[in-house]
């Protein structure tokens, strides 16, 4: 019986199939299975196009799923986002704490759980605080801290446009799977200088990043996938009219 791998053309694998029962210690031509057949073609470009394709490709569509972990300033975030223009929604854990995020247009709400509130500053300030912001959707004001420090992980084009870069000298480093789906493999500095799967079926779009310097690795799926983006209910929202606590 030969097995059909999800993923390859029909085609492919029944060409492969034949060559292996036509060879008999004789070397045939065009036998080799081109890893590109029925792909996008991004496979033949050189590294630095390939990039620049998956770049403009995720710049092109509204909206994409990211998870993963992201490492800034010696601190690592745990991420599951669902982005797109008008804002996103979804949890970051650091440090044990997991809180969710959620952005409207210009307008960002927190919400997390009595721990997370309750950490720093004053014991009984933070309690209080605690009490009166947990499981809350917290509204964030713009001249808080905490807004110019999270709201860049519900900008699509921030958060892309920093995370999609490579460093150093660009290479192809094979055709590889990531989640099922074909990708080609572009590498900085061999690796040194980050790692981005592209994928070889429909748009190339980003699949898989592994960041420079061991700063994260992140997965990308549900390219132009829409998904309810909303403010938050009246009663489960808090406007906490002052600079949020120091948590």
């Amino acid at each position: 019986m030969i097995p059909i791998y999800r993923g390859r053309s029909r085609r492919a694998v029944l060409a492969g199939a034949v060559c292996a029962l036509l060879v008999t210690g004789t070397v045939l031509t065009g036998c080799s299975e081109d890893p590109n057949e029925g792909t996008n073609g991004v496979g033949r470009l050189p590294a630095d196009q390939i990039q620049g394709r998956s770049q403009k490709a995720a710049e092109s569509v509204g909206a994409v799923r990211l998870h993963g972990t992201v490492v800034t300033s010696g601190r690592t975030y745990t991420l599951d986002m669902r982005l797109k223009e008008q804002g996103g929604i979804g949890s970051v854990t650091t440090e044990g704490e997991t809180f969710r995020l959620l952005r409207v247009d210009d307008e960002l709400y927190l919400k997390a759980g009595a721990e997370f509130w309750g950490q720093g500053g004053d014991e009984e300030d933070g309690e209080a605080a605690a009490d009166k912001l947990a499981e809350k959707y917290v509204k964030v004001p713009q001249g808080d801290p905490s807004y110019k420090k999270f709201i860049g992980f519900t900008d699509k084009n921030v958060l892309l446009g920093g995370l999609l870069t490579l460093h150093g000298k660009l290479a192809t480093d094979g055709h590889h799977e990531q989640s099922g789906v074909r990708t080609i493999r572009v590498t900085g500095d061999e690796g040194s200088g980050g790692t981005l799967d592209v994928s070889l079926e429909g748009k190339p779009y980003p699949v898989r990043l592994v960041r420079a310097g061991k700063a994260g690795t992140l997965t990308f799926s549900s390219w132009g996938t829409d998904f309810e983006l909303k403010e938050p209910a009246e009663d489960e929202t808090l406007d906490y009219g002052k600079q949020l606590p120091a948590s």
